[in-house]
C-alpha cells in the first residue's frame, strides 16, 4: 500500500528469473506481439477490402481477429514493461481493468464462435433460407450482442470485486486473471455464485450450443455427399479454434480456483501459452484453412515479393 497516494499496488510473483533473462523475455514476447498484431490486422484488412469476403461468416471472423488484437494489447504492453522493470507491480485499479478486458474479450470470443456455428448451421442445413435469416441487420445485432452481453456480465463482476477489501498484495501469476479473487480478505459467496453463473452463460452454454449445431451439420453432411466438402472447409477452422480456446480457458478458470501448488515455471509456461496460442493461432488457422482468405493472402505475398 502506498500511503502517500492512497493507491494499492500489487506485486506479480509469477516471473522466473526476470532480472537474469528480462531482455530475452522482452525480445521474444515483443516479436510475438508484432506477429499477432500484423497477422490479425492483415486478415481483417483483406476482409474489409475485398467485396467477395463481405459475407456474414467472414465478418464474424474479422470480429474474432479484432478481439485478438484488443486482447493482446490489454496484456502484452504491461508484460513487456515488467520484463524491463526492477519490480513487477501494478495498481489495483489497473489490475481490475486488465481483469475486465481479459474476461470480457474472452467471453466475447465464445459468443462469436457460437454465432459462427449458427451461421454455418443455417448455411449448410437451411441454404434456401440463409439470405433471409442472415441479413445485414441480423449480423449487426449478433455482433453488437457478442460484445455488449459479456461486457455487461463482467462489468457487474468488476463492481463486486472493486467493493471487496483486499488483504494480500501478491499475485502468483504474471497478469490479472481469476487469481485476483485470492487477494480478498474474505471469500465472497456472492462473487463465487455470480462467477459460476458467468461460467455457465459465457462458457458452458455457448460450447453446448456449438457442439449441438455442429452435430446437426455432421448429420446433414453424412446424409448428403454434396455438402461434405463445404462443411469440412468452413467448419473445421471454427472447431480447431474452439478446441484451442476451450482448453486454455479451462486451465485459466479451474487451476487458480483449485490452488494447486504447481512449480512456478509450469505456471509461467501455461500463462504464456494462454496469451500466445489463441491470438496467434486464429489468423494462422483462418488464413490457411479458409480458401478465399488464403487465395487473397497468396496474391498479397506474391505482390510483395
Amino acid at each position: 500500500m502506498d500511503n502517500r497516494s492512497n493507491v494499492t499496488y500489487l506485486m506479480f510473483g509469477g516471473h522466473v528469473e526476470v532480472h537474469k533473462y528480462g531482455y530475452l523475455y522482452f525480445v521474444i514476447m515483443f516479436t510475438v506481439y508484432i506477429l499477432i498484431i500484423s497477422s490479425n490486422v492483415t486478415i481483417v484488412c483483406i476482409i474489409i477490402i475485398h467485396k467477395n469476403l463481405h459475407e456474414p461468416m467472414y465478418i464474424f471472423i474479422a470480429a474474432l481477429l479484432i478481439n485478438s488484437v484488443l486482447f493482446s494489447t490489454a496484456i502484452y504492453p504491461k508484460l513487456l514493461i515488467d520484463f524491463l522493470s526492477e519490480k513487477q507491480i501494478i495498481s489495483y485499479p489497473a489490475c481490475l481493468f486488465q481483469w475486465f478486458l481479459y474476461y470480457w474479450l474472452g467471453g466475447s470470443d465464445f459468443f462469436l464462435l457460437s454465432i459462427m456455428a449458427y451461421d454455418r448451421y443455417v448455411s449448410i442445413c437451411n441454404p434456401l433460407k440463409y439470405t433471409t435469416i442472415m441479413q445485414k441487420n441480423t449480423v449487426n445485432i449478433f455482433l453488437f450482442s457478442a460484445w455488449i452481453l459479456p461486457a455487461g456480465l463482467f462489468l457487474v463482476a468488476l463492481i463486486l470485486n472493486a467493493k471487496k477489501e483486499i488483504c494480500k498484495f501478491h499475485l502468483k501469476g504474471i497478469l490479472c486473471n481469476s487469481t485476483v479473487q485470492t487477494l480478498h480478505c474474505v471469500r465472497s459467496i456472492t462473487l463465487n455464485v455470480y462467477g459460476l453463473v458467468n461460467l455457465v452463460n459465457v462458457l458452458i452454454l455457448p460450447v453446448v450450443f456449438i457442439l449441438f449445431t455442429y452435430g446437426r451439420i455432421l448429420v446433414v453432411s453424412y446424409r448428403c455427399r454434396g455438402v461434405r466438402k463445404r462443411a469440412a472447409e468452413t467448419c473445421l477452422p471454427h472447431l480447431l479454434v474452439l478446441m484451442n480456446f476451450s482448453c486454455l480457458t479451462a486451465y485459466d478458470v479451474l487451476l487458480p480456483r483449485l490452488e494447486l501448488d504447481s512449480p512456478k515455471i509450469v505456471r509461467l509456461i501455461m500463462s504464456l501459452q494462454a496469451v500466445i496460442y489463441h491470438p496467434l493461432f486464429n489468423p494462422i488457422i483462418y488464413g490457411l484453412k479458409m480458401t478465399k482468405i488464403y487465395d487473397h493472402l497468396k496474391k498479397l505475398f506474391c505482390r510483395m515479393v
